[in-house]
C-alpha cells in the first residue's frame, strides 16, 4: 500500500510540473525570426520555442514585451524562462545556452544609395551616424566598437530605424541580413535602401535558458530534440513558412479581415 502511494504522489507531482507552462520572452520586431501580426507572435523562433518543447512535454506560454531590453533582463533575472538571442560572455553569466545553433546569422550595414558613404570594414563606421536597437548585441568586437565611438543612436522599433535612413537623418544600420532584406521588401520609401555586400560579423541564435530556471537542469536534452530539428529539415521548414506567411500579410488589403 505504501509503494502504491508514493507512486501516486510521484505521479502528481510530475503532472503538476508537466502542467506547468514554460515562460518565452519575444520582442517581436525581426521578421522573419518573430514577428507580430497584430494578434499573437509568430516566426520561426516562437515556432522553433513550441516545437522544441511540445516535443519534451511542455506547454509554452507567449510574453511579448516592448522592447528588447526588457527580454534579456526579464530572463536574466527568471522572469522568464527561455529566450532565443546570441551568445555573449556576459550573457553566459545568467543564461545557459543551447549547444545547437538554431539559425546562423550574418551582420550586415544598410545605407543609402542617396546618401553615399565609405564603409569597407568596420573601424570606417567610426566616420558616420548609426542606428541600433536597445538591447542588441552582434559579437563582442562590435559591442566594444559601440561603445567606445558613442556614434550610434539606440531606438525601440526597427521601422523607427529604417525611416530614420530613409529620410537620412543617420547614415547607417546595422541588422542581421536577413531581417534586414525583409523589412527593406516590405517598407514603403525604401528603394534606395541597400545592404553592403560584405559581413561585418556572423554569429548564431540559439536557445538561452535561465540560469534560475528549472529547464537549466535539462539543456542535454533541450540539445538533443534541438539536433532532430536541424537535422530533419524542420527548423528550415519553418523559417521558410515564416518568410511567406509574413509576406503575405504586407501584401494583403488595408480593409481585409
Amino acid at each position: 500500500m505504501l509503494q502504491v502511494f508514493c507512486l501516486l504522489v510521484a505521479l502528481l507531482a510530475n503532472s503538476a510540473m508537466a502542467a506547468e507552462k514554460i515562460r518565452y520572452c519575444d520582442y517581436p520586431v525581426y521578421p522573419p525570426i518573430s514577428w507580430s501580426d497584430g494578434k499573437q507572435v509568430r516566426g520561426l523562433a516562437p515556432g522553433v520555442v513550441k516545437k522544441l518543447f511540445a516535443e519534451l512535454g511542455d506547454d509554452v506560454e507567449i510574453v511579448e514585451l516592448d522592447n528588447w531590453n526588457r527580454c534579456v533582463r526579464d530572463a536574466a533575472e527568471g522572469r522568464v524562462d527561455v529566450v532565443l538571442m546570441y551568445r555573449t560572455a556576459e550573457r553566459e553569466q545568467s543564461m545557459v545556452f543551447s549547444s545547437v545553433p538554431v539559425l546562423r546569422e550574418e551582420v550586415a550595414v544598410f545605407v543609402n544609395r542617396q546618401h553615399p558613404v565609405n564603409i569597407e570594414r568596420l573601424e570606417d563606421l567610426a566616420n558616420y551616424h548609426g542606428g541600433l536597437l536597445f538591447g542588441e548585441s552582434y559579437g563582442v568586437t562590435f559591442d566594444r566598437f559601440v561603445a567606445e565611438h558613442q556614434n550610434v543612436e539606440m531606438v525601440s522599433d526597427s521601422r523607427q530605424n529604417f525611416g530614420k535612413l530613409i529620410r537620412g537623418r543617420i547614415d547607417f544600420i546595422v541588422s542581421e541580413r536577413r531581417t534586414g532584406q525583409m523589412r527593406v521588401e516590405t517598407l514603403p520609401d525604401a528603394q534606395d535602401i541597400v545592404a553592403l555586400p560584405q559581413a561585418f560579423g556572423v554569429d548564431y541564435l540559439r536557445v538561452a535558458v535561465s540560469r534560475r530556471s528549472p529547464l537549466a537542469r535539462r539543456m542535454p536534452d533541450i540539445d538533443a530534440q534541438l539536433q532532430r530539428m536541424v537535422d530533419s529539415g524542420e527548423v528550415d521548414r519553418l523559417l521558410d513558412e515564416s518568410k511567406v506567411a509574413y509576406r503575405d500579410m504586407i501584401n494583403l488589403p488595408a480593409n481585409a479581415q
